[in-house]
């Protein structure tokens, strides 16, 4: 019996273009978890809820370079010394833009 089931990845871009969350899960030999995920367009404040709530843990927006540029956005560190280098930049806070 199948203890747990996966999503194809077909799927999981249907989801998300229909707003809905889904859970990506990375490799076992990288950090072994998952990440609630959603379209940044469909957020809505009670997506962000859940997330806070039973994510418990950093709520991201991937951005282009472009943008982290046009908007002028420093990185956190100057030597990002993580195992996986995880390209973050400082903290931001916004409503619109």
């Amino acid at each position: 019996m199948e203890k747990y089931k996966f999503n194809t990845i077909d799927e999981a871009i249907d989801d998300i273009e229909k707003g809905r969350m889904v859970i990506l899960v990375d490799d076992e030999d990288r950090e072994n978890e998952g990440d609630l995920c959603m379209a940044a367009e469909k957020v809505t404040p009670e997506a962000v809820n859940f997330m806070a709530r039973y994510g418990r843990g950093l709520i991201c927006l991937s951005l282009t370079p472009e943008r982290v540029a046009e908007i002028r956005l420093p990185m956190m560190t100057d030597d990002n010394t993580s195992s996986f280098g995880t390209a973050f930049t400082v903290s931001i806070e916004a409503k619109k833009g």
